[in-house]
């Protein structure tokens, strides 16, 4: 099995209830197509809600920590961070960042399917 071996920014929010996330959701998809999707090596965002309406993650993809470091040193930081605090804002809920320190990961493992182990 191949790995992929992007690299990712999770973002997570602790948010209040369904409606929130739902809007959450909406607000951060629209962020994604308006400020980041055109960076070269941008990959993908993709939005994860807990299914007792308390969380939300976004999971955006890069093709490499280059291509990440690229978008944070080029972008318009200040216009979207705006467009973040306007979306927070707007929405009928509450919705509190949870991340601490730089949100960026990269993939080390990643278990496939396959045969059960009968060794263990």
């Amino acid at each position: 099995m191949s790995t992929d071996s992007g690299f990712y920014s999770i973002i997570d929010y602790t948010v209040d209830g369904f409606d929130t996330q739902r809007e959450l959701v909406e607000a951060f998809a629209e962020i994604q197509e308006r400020w980041v999707r055109f960076y070269p090596g941008y990959r993908s965002a993709r939005f994860h809600v807990s299914t007792d309406g308390s969380r939300v993650y976004n999971i955006v993809h890069w093709a490499s920590e280059a291509d990440y470091r690229h978008f944070v040193e080029t972008s318009d930081t200040d216009g979207r961070m705006a467009a973040i605090g306007k979306a927070l804002e707007g929405l009928s809920g509450k919705a509190e960042p949870r991340m601490t320190g730089a949100p960026t990961y990269t993939v080390v493992r990643e278990v496939g399917p396959g045969p059960q182990r009968l060794d263990a």
